[in-house]
């Protein structure tokens, strides 16, 4: 298969495109040749073993590898047309709008209250203070759990209920896509099932794309699923490089991959 020429199925409603994407960390590449459309009010899952770059597409999509000295990006980033590198676009202004949530949850060490305020304020929100607060947590489905705690630390919480405290403090900032790198990981089942379920609603006002290693987790979430692998780089640089195998709805990814490295993978033949 031509790694550069990865099927990805063309969508109407994109929002993201990535085009030709080679992101490497110094002489190092970890993935390369990525050509993927997300669609918009969708959830996109990125699956594949480790080391394949899912993560590290994940951070490219709103410039947190910016953050790493030695990592460069080779090709483009569409954000509703715009590309994300060109030199005249604002980091910080690229992640209001593409938001996202870590693997552990991070809440501040303030209050519940000041966790959803603080960014919006930042960001200069000039309307209902209290009415953002208490839509935010609703929308990531714990306000029934903190509602009479908002003075509480951030940190009383649970840690699924930190990991929804995070969600509502990036829908506060009121981007147009949220990101999510594992989000379930460090969770119980009835926290991730919860997180889950806040997706599900989530969707009708977000994009979302979520790395995931739970294959039972992206069948249960995802509208759309993106199948990385990876192969061993010779030469000095030597590890891993990534590579996009299979872009596709959920169900087709599950049911009737079209790459046989797909099949294999998510019939537990490696990874």
């Amino acid at each position: 298969m031509d790694k550069s020429k990865q099927v990805c199925k063309p969508q109407n409603k994109t929002t993201i495109s990535l085009q030709n994407v080679t992101i490497s960390y110094g002489k190092f590449e970890a993935v390369r040749n990525v050509y993927c459309d997300i669609q918009k009010g969708k959830v996109t899952s990125l699956i594949g073993p480790s080391g394949c770059g899912k993560s590290t597409i994940l951070r490219a999509i709103n410039r947190m590898n910016d953050l790493i000295p030695s990592c460069s990006l080779n090709g483009r980033v569409l954000f509703e047309g715009a590309d994300l590198y060109d030199p005249r676009i604002d980091p910080v202004e690229v992640r209001r709008r593409i938001g996202m949530v870590f693997q552990q949850p991070n809440p501040f060490p303030k209050s519940i209250y000041e966790n959803i305020a603080f960014g919006a304020r930042i960001n200069g929100y000039k309307g209902d203070m209290d009415q953002l607060v208490e839509s935010s947590l609703r929308q990531a489905a714990v306000w029934d759990e903190c509602k009479d705690k908002l003075n509480d630390s951030g940190y009383s919480l649970s840690g699924g209920q930190q990991q929804r405290l995070c969600i509502a403090r990036t829908i506060a900032i009121e981007p147009e896509v949220i990101l999510m790198d594992e989000p379930c990981s460090a969770l119980d089942p009835i926290s991730t099932l919860k997180i889950e379920e806040t997706m599900h609603e989530l969707k009708k006002n977000f994009t979302i794309i979520i790395v995931t290693h739970n294959m039972q987790q992206a069948l249960r979430v995802s509208d759309m699923t993106a199948f990385y692998n990876a192969e061993i780089k010779e030469g000095a640089a030597g590890g891993k490089c990534g590579y996009l195998v299979e872009f596709n709805d959920t169900d087709k990814i599950f049911n009737s991959p079209v790459q046989k490295a797909t099949q294999d993978y998510i019939s537990g033949r490696f990874g």
